[in-house]
Order: structure tokens, then C-alpha cells, then sequence
């Protein structure tokens, strides 16, 4: 049930603790609004802290990859109860990962993006209002260029949205860039409907959500 093929040779299978440094690179090689931010960040492992990490470690039941010849191309990852996801990424992931982590000092106007994620270690950011309610799940779903505008994103995305009904989710919300105009278009095909923006400029943050 979870093991696809698709013409190209991809194939959609669980995640194994030893995808941990691939789904890593996927996160840093998508994060500048889809696009590689190697060049954004002086450690490279401080993404993934925060939005892989928590989810192959605390759900890993609900994480699943994309690979091909070259590896690991992809990943889709989900939360069942963000809620109790959160008070455990808070509680329990971050206080895991803080070592050796700096605290930033100075004016946070001149913060690196680097230390910018550093800041989160210590005090995250969590959103989850209470309009939020009808899709309590939650999701992340990256693919290398090698692997998009193959149909990859939707199986990857049924694969996991058919993981949460399975598990009994009544609907799924999701953040991404309101900038990544070409991630907007996909997931309102897949009948994602917009919930809420917040932040302005660059850094503005589309939430999107989807009743299962």
C-alpha cells in the first residue's frame, strides 16, 4: 500500500532512520521559497532541526520519501494532533537540540538566518488558532527540482493524506511562503483553500487547509 512506482522509477516508500542526512538536505535545498538555501546558511543542519526533525523523530509513522536512482529526492511529513505535536516539539524536541546551539545577541534586525533558526530553538514560534480547529493534522511536502512537475507532489501528498484518514484526522492545514506562487497553484489544485496570511512582505506565511 505505501510502495509506488511511477514511470520515471520513483518510488514513494516509508521513511527509515537512515534517511535522516537526506531528508535533511532535501529541507535546505528547498527552503528559499522552493528554491536551494545552501547559500542562506552557515549550518546547514538548523533547518532541518526545525521543520524535519521533530516530525521523523516524534511521528516518524506518518514521514515518507521520495527516491530515485540518486537517493532520496523528497519527503512528505505529517502531525496527526498538532496540538499535543507542539507541546511535545516544545517540550521535548527542542531542549534535545539547543546543545552547542548559541543563544543570538545584539540587534535581531542584523540576526543571520542561521541565527534566526537559533532563536527559534529557544523560543519557538507555534500557530495554531483557534479557527484552526476543523483541521487539527498538519503537513510538510518538499521535492528536489529532479523530482517536481512529474506528478511526484500529488502521489507523495495522497500518500500521506491517506496515512491521516487512516488515523482518523478530520482535515489538514499547512504553511508555506506566500511567495511560492507555483506551490500555491499545486496545492489548491489538490483542493487546499486558503485560511489565513500572516507577516507582511518577504516573510509573509500562507496557511492553506484541506477537510479529509
Amino acid at each position: 500500500m505505501f510502495f509506488q512506482m511511477s514511470e520515471c522509477a520513483y518510488r514513494i516508500r516509508p521513511y527509515q532512520p537512515g534517511d535522516e542526512a537526506a531528508v535533511y538536505n532535501v529541507c535546505l535545498k528547498t527552503s528559499d521559497a522552493g528554491q536551494d538555501a545552501t547559500h542562506l546558511y552557515s549550518d546547514p543542519m538548523a533547518l532541518g532541526h526545525i521543520f524535519v526533525g521533530p516530525y521523523i523523530n516524534l511521528e516518524p509513522q506518518r514521514a515518507f520519501v521520495l527516491e530515485d536512482s540518486e537517493g532520496v529526492c523528497g519527503y512528505a511529513l505529517g502531525a496527526l494532533d498538532s496540538a499535543q505535536f507542539y507541546q511535545k516539539y516544545v517540550g521535548d524536541w527542542l531542549p534535545r537540540v539547543r546543545n552547542g546551539y548559541p543563544v543570538p545577541s545584539g540587534d535581531p534586525i542584523c540576526w543571520t538566518p542561521t541565527e534566526k533558526i537559533y532563536h527559534q530553538c529557544y523560543h519557538p514560534e507555534v500557530y495554531l488558532p483557534e479557527s484552526f480547529r476543523g483541521y487539527p493534522s498538519h503537513l510538510h511536502l518538499d521535492l528536489l527540482p529532479r523530482a517536481q512537475g512529474q506528478g511526484n507532489g500529488c502521489r507523495m501528498m495522497e500518500t500521506l493524506l491517506a496515512q491521516l484518514k487512516r488515523d482518523k484526522s478530520i482535515g489538514v492545514h499547512l504553511a508555506m511562503a506566500a511567495s511560492n506562487a507555483r506551490a500555491e497553484r499545486f496545492y489548491k489544485k489538490l483542493g487546499f483553500h486558503e485560511l489565513t496570511r500572516v507577516g507582511s512582505g518577504p516573510e509573509q506565511n500562507l496557511y492553506l487547509a484541506k477537510k479529509l
